[in-house]
């Protein structure tokens, strides 16, 4: 059984010669099919859309060569798209909301949280049998969504300074009303209902503003993954799918062949949030959450145990070699917020948007192909590194 998957993925509009925000997600999408590339909240965010598939490998050259459509609209217009969670400039306008009355009425309704959705994340839709499943499993699979969180971890930074969480995505994400970790539901009906609820509350509009870190989606039947920081790094979200299509797998199994959960959330989310805010603060870099014990460990511990448990579905889709071997890769070279720490003590913060600038455009991305104009536009921007913030 192999579950096919699709990825959403968040980028940030750069101006190349600065390195801040800009709001011109339109010159971005200037030409790129629609529905393949969209707009968001934001005009200085934009979102692109793979295919489905059902390896990979496919889905890994599907976001190659995505980014690379991207990036190559945007250097037309001497811009950039970064893939992170968060980036270390703000701009002048960086917050002017894109021209539609849904998102009129979120800034309106929602205030600073909206202005400052200067955030990026990935998004991870795999096949399940049916609603009811895919609600069901939310319980079974939400404990395990910290330590993919943590291998996602690219946001360090925030208008200018290190937060000291790898994931500052995170925090200000989970400002939202109806964001953060699920609950436990007996079916499709109980948690529609439960929205509905939220809906007639006035506190959200529609289910589109479900913002759980997972859910049903209600437009295709997939379930949604939506606790990762966007990746710098295709090969993250790739290690990613392939984690989270495994947990959708084992957790289909175990429903279709009756059984139930041994690691349970309990219907109770103090710990969950507790293992959510422990992955957005140390990443891979310190101790996560164990989901099997709640008692806290190093994060190879935590992430090797996941592989263990995971590898019979692995296996069964081919991934189990592509996804030890990015998992090994990961916890070697630590968090991309480990690694942009790292070139900004070294150098400073518009190394850093040079690195996620290369490493957004892929294979043959070089962080010192910065244009002469740009070079000499940044000369007064440059500042001394920056301190990492200890843990």
């Amino acid at each position: 059984m192999t579950l096919n998957v699709g990825v959403e993925e968040e980028f940030h509009v750069l101006e190349v010669e600065t390195g801040k925000l800009v709001p011109r997600a339109g010159d971005v999408l200037q030409g790129l099919p629609k529905g393949r590339y969209t707009t968001e909240l934001l005009q200085s965010t934009v979102e692109s859309n793979s295919d489905v598939h059902s390896t990979m490998d496919s889905l890994w050259a599907d976001l190659i060569e995505s980014r690379g459509r991207l990036g190559g609209n945007a250097a037309g217009h001497g811009l950039a798209v970064v893939a992170a969670g968060t980036v270390p400039f703000a701009g002048t306008g960086a917050g002017r909301v894109t021209p539609d009355r849904r998102y009129r009425h979120m800034v309106s309704e929602y205030r600073q949280i909206a202005d400052e959705q200067l955030i990026c994340g990935t998004h991870v839709h795999v096949d399940v049998p049916d609603r009811d499943t895919a609600v069901r499993m939310m319980c079974m699979i939400s404990p395990w969504a910290p330590v993919l969180l943590a291998l996602s971890a690219s946001s360090p930074f925030w208008d200018g300074a290190d937060t000291g969480y790898a994931s500052w995505r995170t925090m200000l994400w989970q400002r939202w009303p109806t964001a953060g970790p699920a609950g436990c539901f007996a079916d499709a009906a109980a948690y529609d209902a439960a929205v509905a609820e939220l809906i007639d509350s006035g506190v959200v509009t529609d289910p589109g503003m479900i913002y759980y870190d997972l859910r049903p989606s209600d437009h295709q039947p997939t379930l949604e993954l939506r606790v990762c920081d966007s990746s710098p790094s295709a090969e993250t979200v790739v290690l990613i799918a392939a984690l989270f299509r495994a947990l959708v797998m084992r957790a289909t199994t175990r429903f279709e062949s009756g059984g139930t959960a041994s690691a349970r959330c309990g219907g109770r989310h103090e710990w969950l949030r507790a293992a959510t805010w422990r992955a957005a603060r140390s990443g891979l870099e310190g101790d996560l959450i164990d989901p099997v014990s709640r008692r806290p460990a190093p994060a190879a511990r935590v992430v090797r145990t996941m592989l263990a448990r995971l590898r019979p579905e692995l296996e069964a889709c081919g991934d189990w070699e592509t996804v030890r071997e990015l998992s090994e890769k990961a916890l070697a070279d630590g968090s991309a917020a480990h690694r942009l720490r790292r070139t900004a003590a070294q150098d400073d913060l518009l190394a850093c948007v040079d690195e996620l600038i290369a490493l957004t455009r892929g294979p043959g991305g070089r962080r010192d192909h910065v244009p002469a104009s740009a070079r000499t536009a940044r000369a007064g921007l440059r500042r001394g590194p920056v301190e990492p913030i200890g843990g």
